[in-house]
């Protein structure tokens, strides 16, 4: 279905080949043109990723601006050695890694179709990645039935999309920091802190939408375009996903 006043942060090929043409048109995510309309924001042709014709993507859930201000003060108390920017703070649903045009546009299509009512959330405590050699802290979700299944459902969207997603247990968590391995004694100090930490709770939000990002890596670190959103709904009929 095409939508008009889509054109916020998408320019020239920013999906590869759903996106081929300079002039402006309609694709599936909505309306682009070679100068990114939108200005600022705009995901242009030299930030694809990788090859030509692959994009680096991921599927998450944003964070409401009050529980990101919240994890910011819990990232200042924690000796966390490399923090997550505050802007970048998301829930992972799915990293498809580096994925062709065909397969994204598979991707977008299975998401588009995926039927789930909107949920609640919430934060309780932290967690560390790495156990005797930490590399990352998260702010953990308090365990949810909706999230889970999901979660699944996305899983089971991309990877008959053609995307190859890793087999692990889904953890729901925040990514807070991430670091080298750590030494002893500066482990020790952040286990502490991270158990200390277990009365933390933020929330709970509505959970109303996924998004699906390009992850561009840089010499200052990752950037993250919004591609598009998916609202959540329970049955066929809603709004079709808005472009970002």
């Amino acid at each position: 279905m095409e939508r008009a006043g889509c054109e916020e942060r998408l320019s020239w090929g920013a999906m590869g080949s759903l996106c081929i043409r300079p002039e402006v048109y309609r694709c599936p995510l909505g309306r682009v043109s070679p100068a990114g309309i939108g200005g600022e924001g705009a995901v242009s042709r030299d930030r694809m990723a990788g090859e030509a014709g692959m994009m680096r993507a991921f599927i998450a859930l944003d964070v409401p601006g009050d529980v990101k201000s919240q994890l910011a003060v819990q990232q200042f108390l924690l000796p966390i050695p490399r923090k997550v920017d505050r802007d970048h703070l998301h829930i992972t649903l799915a990293f498809l890694g580096e994925v062709r045009d065909e397969v994204l546009e598979a991707v977008h299509e299975g998401l588009s179709a995926l039927h789930m009512p909107a949920f609640k959330a919430s934060l309780s405590g932290f967690g560390i990645f790495g156990k005797a050699k930490p590399h990352s802290v998260w702010a953990a979700l308090t365990p949810s039935e909706p999230m889970d299944r999901l979660q699944a459902k996305v899983e089971r969207a991309t990877r008959m999309a053609g995307a190859d997603i890793p087999a692990r247990r889904f953890v729901p968590h925040i990514t807070l920091g991430r670091f080298a391995a750590m030494g002893p004694e500066e482990a020790v100090q952040l286990e502490r802190a991270v158990i200390n930490g277990a009365g933390f709770r933020a929330g709970p939000w509505e959970v109303a939408e996924m998004v699906l990002y390009q992850s561009t890596l840089t010499p200052h670190g990752p950037r993250y375009d919004a591609l598009a959103r998916y609202p959540l709904r329970a049955c066929a009929g809603a709004d079709h996903p808005r472009p970002s």
